[in-house]
């Protein structure tokens, strides 16, 4: 397997990166075991690009399997496991073979792999088989859920190589000064941090004057603060003079493993999970699946639900291997739990330990991240009920049902009840995808009264299929939530499930409006985009719902639960943390690749977007020439020339062109424009010797001094540009092109480049001065002329047809990113700053999120453990947790979520959960009266409203004469608008005599019913 299938993969791509996919490409696993973890780590790594994995297992399906092997129904009952699973994992990624062994394992099975992984499996197997692989350099893995806990094992053999211990980009910083010292200080850009540590290894680039270092080989650094570190002795190295960039080599490591053999009877090497209350239990869990597997050895069965003696035995069991280990804390109470529910098969922890052990097999298949040394445990007994009384042995009796995994842990009335749940699911994505696989799994809604509402406003794309594992090739162009039900459905029969196509805002409020959230339990986000979840949390926090909510970014992950009138909600969308790119440094002065990318994207929206829509609205709008001067006339003069150069022809000055070789002709001229002709006025204005007020070279720092490029059709990126440029203008005219290099060739032999002359021009330095200049720069005379020329009936009568261009990062087949890449790449040869390949460009320019189906499956794995809490009721808040991991290092924090912050109006406490929910109007009722919405806040809180706003507007603020209005009547007359017939609840603040100035209040919630 050599070749990599970009389109499939290419969000994993940008996660693992090329030369760790082709070294998986190499490896062959074995997975033992078929049922539910089996077959979750099976999914994972056959969608993650290994060359070959086998699906081994002697079992036959069994009722309580269908609990969580979501590729079993009732119709495998009694066949085998592996068979029934085998053309299901096959059809998840056809550039894998996918096999399947149903005798026994041997040792001879197991040399023909790279990786074994054992689930479901006996101590003396995993003991026997591990040291085997130990012995013979094989990667062996253990991976085991029981009822609410998991275990995890990782023993990749004595010496193991990691190439990248992270996966994160290397740092690279701008260098503003260098000393001869010894040792040499190092000192960055003033707007640089530079994210080195002690010991790590730099290169060094672009260094003029002290050029020893750009032949130094990585050289190890010493912090000494943020903006500066030490490196070798400098005293003998020439002066620095100026430039250069610093740049992180990533060191490889290796790392020793023991044997599972040794790791049982030595002192073990456990991942300690940052849990809230838990932070000894991983020892305790250590043991207490020791004991299980003694259990089960002596008894030839597991401990039945719920049963004390079973328990005292594994406690027993537990106490006595205590003697050797001599555990301070030895947590009693959660051993006898994992006695009572190990007999328990639950999808959401088969997910979470499942998608944890397939992400080491890719570890050890690439030798990318670090793995995990060596035992990890998990546990969400805090799933139980919070009132821990007795209970009846009958609720946890085995039924013949689907469900019978999850009724040994939780009992069969609370099966029932999330059978009746009515829940929102918003995005059929990754984890919208993992999500439905786990309720319908669980039964959540698949039951008399429950429902699931599904909705997501996207189409399937192959980039799709890599980790959005309900859907398949015949199924690229259908509408996810369609196709993301019917599977989930398939999963489950029994499941009550309804896909919409609507995005989630405030313009589907007539669909999702006060009775939708009325009528539900809860809801999940599962979006790609802060503002959606933020609107969402809002509805929820609104109708008083909890809501599930998680994402994913490569390797890292998170999920949290927001619990009304106990947890802080998700919040409000706040603004972006990442920090805007300055206008001058795109325009001008940029000194990183992705400037010059986001240089590119904007002129692909000018260029092929927004100039076509201008002249398009400016034939359409009759209004179009005076909305346009309204907006400024900085901004009118940019617009109208556009306009007039799209409306006149090629020939005569303008932009637009009659035929396939009048594109050629102006993508020719902007090329020369863009990388010669602009870069020549910089430097008329700013000589490469240019001293600042202060007597500094201007360029330095982050300033790179550019240089001009000379237009050759022999350079592949030079055509790049020319081929891709011409091909989307063409598009904007409806003009067909071509790729035909030869022939584009022969007509840029024949385009005319006009001689460039630079003007004397003040070319601001800061996005202020830009402001300041912005108003002196407009040539009124221009202005003038090009409103007149449009506002000419002649040119009005004229019907000529642009076509805009979406962007489009996905459609390889379209120039987009052809475009992007080329035309960043080129800028970027101007400034010396190094290219990145066209994968890479369209990562950063396409803004993707990197994604990765293990990550997938753990979050959303966490999202149904919460899930479990919200169904039952709980109120401590204790038993809920937030979770962080990055599993490519194996970090986790599972933390007790905020509770809502309180704020104080005139003495009284409130939480955002509090509001006043107001029935204004009931059917046929006369709506109520302000005075009397007035008298039931004081009734309520004994607060006296002395104004009220809807919005931004205020419809009372001590006005008599308004008090026997209806609200409505109010919010009609003040904002001129009727209010929609869907909108059933309004939004009010009031303020408040007794506090006036206090800035938070509670909200009045009015209903038109």
């Amino acid at each position: 397997m050599t070749n990599i299938d970009e389109g499939f993969y290419s969000r994993q791509l940008y996660v693992l990166g090329h030369n760790a996919m082709h070294r998986m490409g190499t490896a062959s696993v074995l997975i033992a075991g078929m049922r539910g973890l089996g077959v979750e780590i099976a999914k994972n790594v056959i969608l993650s690009r290994v060359k070959s994995v086998t699906i081994q297992d002697e079992g036959v399906t069994q009722w309580t399997d269908l609990s969580s092997q979501f590729f079993l129904n009732e119709s495998s009952i009694g066949q085998n496991r592996a068979l029934c699973s085998l053309e299901h994992l096959r059809a998840l990624n056809p550039h894998v073979q996918v096999k399947e062994h149903t005798g026994p394992l041997d040792q001879e099975l197991l040399m023909q792999f790279q990786v074994v992984v054992l689930t479901d499996s006996s101590l003396e197997d995993q003991k026997r088989f591990g040291d085997f692989c130990h012995s013979n350099g094989i990667q062996f893995i253990v991976a085991d859920t029981k009822g609410l806990c998991g275990q995890l094992f990782c023993d990749f053999g004595e010496a193991f190589e990691v190439l990248d211990q992270d996966g994160e980009m290397p740092e690279s910083v701008l260098i503003q000064k260098v000393s001869q010292d010894n040792p040499g200080v190092v000192i960055c850009s003033d707007d640089q941090r530079h994210g080195f540590k002690d010991g790590s290894k730099v290169i060094f680039s672009e260094v003029q004057g002290m050029t020893e270092l750009n032949s130094l080989g990585p050289v190890e650094i010493k912090e000494r603060g943020s903006y500066s570190f030490t490196i070798c002795d400098t005293s003998s190295f020439s002066k620095y003079e100026r430039g250069g960039i610093v740049t992180e080599v990533k060191q490889p490591c290796t790392v020793h493993f023991k044997s599972l053999s040794q790791t049982l009877t030595l002192d073990p090497e456990l991942l300690i999970t940052n849990d809230f209350g838990k932070i000894d239990r991983h020892k305790t869990l250590h043991l207490a699946f020791q004991a299980l597997h003694s259990f089960v050895r002596k008894e030839e069965r597991l401990p039945r639900p719920h049963c004390q003696s079973d328990a005292d035995m594994i406690l027993d069991t537990v106490r006595e291997l205590n003697k050797d280990v001599k555990l301070e804390k030895l947590d009693e109470v959660a051993v006898k739990k994992f006695s009572f529910t190990a007999q328990g098969d639950l999808a959401p922890l088969n997910a979470f330990i499942g998608g944890l052990a397939a992400q080491e097999v890719i570890k050890a298949c690439s030798g990318k991240f670090m793995p995990l040394k060596q035992w990890f445990y998990y546990d969400a007994l805090e799933c139980l009920p919070e009132d821990d009384k007795e209970v009846e042995d009958s609720l946890f009796s085995l039924k013949g049902t689907r469900y019978d995994g999850q009724i040994a842990v939780f009992g069969s009335d609370f099966q029932e009840k999330l059978g009746r749940q009515k829940y929102f699911l918003v995005g059929a994505g990754a984890i919208g995808c993992e999500l439905l696989k786990n309720f319908a799994l669980i039964g959540l809604g698949a039951g008399e009264g429950g429902h699931i509402t599904v909705t997501d406003m996207d189409h399937i794309e192959k980039s799709n299929l890599n980790r959005q594992f309900l859907f398949r090739s015949q199924d690229i162009g259908n509408p996810k939530s369609d196709v993301a039900a019917r599977a989930a459905k398939a999963m489950n029969p029994q499941l009550n499930i309804t896909a919409h196509q609507n995005r989630l805002a405030p313009e589907s409020e007539q669909v999702y409006d006060y009775h939708f959230f009325s009528g539900l339990d809860g809801a999940a986000a599962a979006l790609d985009n802060v503002e959606a979840r933020a609107y969402l949390d809002s509805c929820c926090v609104a109708h008083k719902k909890p809501m599930l909510e998680g994402g994913t970014l490569g390797s890292k992950g998170h999920a949290l639960v927001v619990v009304p009138h106990l947890t802080e909600s998700y919040g409000p969308a706040k603004a972006s943390s990442k920090k805007e790119i300055p206008l001058c440094t795109l325009k001008n002065f940029p000194h990183r690749i992705e400037h010059t990318l986001q240089w590119a994207r904007d002129q692909f929206e000018g260029l092929f977007k927004q100039i076509p829509e201008n002249v398009m609205m400016y034939q359409r709008d009759e209004d179009f020439i005076t909305r346009t001067l309204g907006r400024g006339e900085v901004e009118a003069l940019q617009v109208f020339t556009e306009v007039w150069g799209g409306l006149e022809e090629l020939s005569s000055g303008g932009r637009r062109p009659l035929n396939w070789e009048g594109c050629v002709h102006w993508a020719r001229l902007q090329w020369e424009t863009l990388f010669n002709n602009d870069i020549r006025q910089l430097l008329h204005c700013f000589p490469p010797d240019e001293l600042t007020t202060h007597g500094l070279p201007f360029w330095s720092g982050t300033k790179r001094c550019p240089h001009p490029l000379t237009f050759d059709p022999s350079n592949v990126t030079h055509m790049d540009f020319i081929v891709a440029a011409a091909n989307l203008y063409g598009q904007t005219f409806g003009i067909s092109g071509t790729r035909d290099r030869a022939l584009i060739k022969e007509i840029l032999e024949r385009v005319p480049v006009p001689e460039f002359t630079p003007q004397s021009l003040k070319i601001p330095v800061t996005d202020e001065e830009m402001e300041e200049r912005g108003g002196d720069e407009v040539d009124q005379e221009k202005l003038k002329e090009l409103e007149q020329k449009l506002s000419s009936l002649s040119l009005k009568s004229l019907t000529i047809e642009m076509f805009p261009v979406e962007f489009e990062k996905d459609d390889d087949s379209n120039f987009h990113i052809d475009y992007i890449t080329a035309a960043s790449n080129l800028r970027a040869e101007n400034y010396d700053i190094p290219a990145v390949d066209r994968h890479e460009s369209k990562r950063i320019a396409g803004r993707i999120i990197p994604a990765i189906a293990t990550t997938t499956a753990a979050v959303s794995g966490l999202m149904c453990v919460e899930l479990y809490k919200l169904v039952q009721g709980h109120q401590n808040i204790r038993s809920y947790r937030s979770a962080y991991l990055n599993l490519a290092v194996m970090y986790f924090v599972l933390s007790v979520p905020s509770r809502a912050k309180t704020f104080t109006v005139a003495g009284k406490s409130f939480t955002l959960w509090d509001d006043f929910l107001l029935k204004g109007r009931c059917s046929h009722e006369k709506e109520k009266t302000l005075e009397q919405l007035i008298q039931f806040v004081k009734e309520k809180c004994g607060l006296e409203v002395c104004s009220l706003f809807y919005g931004s507007s205020i419809i009372y603020n001590g006005q008599k004469d308004r008090l026997k209005q209806s609200v409505s009547e109010l919010i009609k007359m003040v904002t001129k608008a009727e209010i929609p017939p869907h909108k059933k609840m309004l939004e009010l603040f009031p303020s408040f005599t007794e506090d006036e100035d206090c800035e938070v209040v509670p909200r009045i919630q009015y209903l038109l019913l």
